[in-house]
């Protein structure tokens, strides 16, 4: 799962253990489609939910009461039975804290198996379409076919784009620009 050979962390490979034995059930009784809607749910719903986070970050929570619990809220939102058995298993592991580097690990595994290459834009303000449509055609361009694209704002940046593909790194920022011209007039000085 690392990208330009960077080094994976124990988390990071523990999420992938998870999300790969997922992948590869639900590819197996095919159900994956269904499964790849779940997880993107689940990840939203943790996300979104602060009771739901606070369940599965509590230490105190008994291993089987963690899995009940769960395993109702995910009931209650209509979660098929792959993803509460999933959970089941995650909650008597005693790694519902971790659930939601596994949904994210899932996620880069559904992408990687897609061949969509993940893209963290920064930018100085929020988008707009026009902006979104023109990075997608120069990505598309710079042979970038298939791109998810994760969008922060960065304030700092004053201006322009900083684009993450893998291990490249494309920073047009106005800041960079600003910092490299401080560097040169150091130089000549």
């Amino acid at each position: 799962m690392a990208s330009g050979g960077a080094k994976n962390s124990p988390n990071q490979i523990l999420a992938g253990r998870y999300a790969t034995a997922l992948y590869s059930y639900a590819e197996e009784t095919g159900d994956l489609d269904r499964v790849i809607e779940e997880m993107d749910a689940l990840g939203r719903l943790i996300d979104e939910s602060a009771d739901f986070r606070n369940l599965l970050s509590n230490p105190l929570i008994d291993a089987e009461e963690g899995t009940k619990a769960a395993r109702a809220v995910l009931q209650s939102q209509g979660f098929g039975k792959i993803v509460q058995d999933f959970v089941g298993v995650v909650a008597v592991n005693r790694r519902l804290f971790f659930l939601r580097a596994i949904v994210r690990g899932f996620a880069a595994l559904v992408d990687e198996k897609r061949g969509v290459i993940a893209a963290a834009v920064a930018s100085a303000h929020p988008l707009s379409d026009v902006q979104r449509t023109q990075l997608r055609a120069r990505l598309t361009e710079l042979g970038y076919g298939r791109v998810a694209i994760t969008e922060t704002v960065d304030p700092s940046l004053l201006g322009g784009l900083v684009v993450k593909l893998g291990a490249r790194l494309y920073d047009t920022s106005l800041k960079s620009r600003l910092q490299r011209l401080q560097y040169a007039m150091k130089g000549a000085a």
